[in-house]
């Protein structure tokens, strides 16, 4: 199984692009997405962007994902 995390491209050299994640920062493959540009939010798997996604859902997901994570810490936790 993999997780999809939107990952917003900060810096692009050729084919190569840096993607952020909430500050973890990691390079990856662009061939796969058209036109890619500085602030795009891309999805991406195996080191290669392969998916653009608009900045609004792109927030909204990593919002969700950030809660799942605090409902998992606070459970584990309790237990």
């Amino acid at each position: 199984m993999c997780l999809a995390i939107p990952s917003k491209i900060i810096r692009i050299v050729g084919d190569m692009g840096t993607v952020d994640v909430d500050g973890v920062k990691r390079d990856v493959s662009l061939l796969m997405i058209e036109e890619p540009q500085l602030g795009d939010y891309v999805i991406v798997h195996a080191g290669f962007a392969i998916h653009k996604i608009d900045e609004i859902t792109a927030k909204e997901t990593l919002q969700l994902l950030k809660e799942a994570l605090a409902f998992v810490e606070k459970d584990d936790i309790s237990n």
